[in-house]
């Protein structure tokens, strides 16, 4: 899954969760039932699970290329900077 699949796989996710709470809330309070209303959510949480989770092919859309070993060691790595240590000023203390 590429980065732009995440961002579509996090979509769909959240609008498909609200979407079946909402229509969970909607089927539970018109026909009076608790229960009615959680297996309409659990179902669409189920099926919100099985659209997103899977690495389906419309998520890999645009794949990454990475550079090739040989290519990675002709280019230097970058240096990492050494944190110098900061002097602390000494704090005053007013003593009477």
């Amino acid at each position: 899954m590429d980065w732009q699949g995440q961002k579509l796989s996090e979509l769909l996710m959240q609008v498909m969760l609200v979407g079946f709470a909402i229509s969970a809330f909607v089927v539970g309070y018109s026909m009076g039932s608790f229960q009615m209303m959680l297996l309409v959510y659990a179902g669409g949480v189920i099926l919100t699970t099985l659209v997103t989770v899977p690495n389906w092919p419309f998520f890999n859309r645009h794949p990454l290329k990475w550079l090739d070993p040989s290519e990675a060691e002709r280019h230097p790595k970058p240096q990492q900077a050494t944190p110098t240590p900061s002097k602390k000023k000494p704090s005053k203390t007013h003593q009477k």
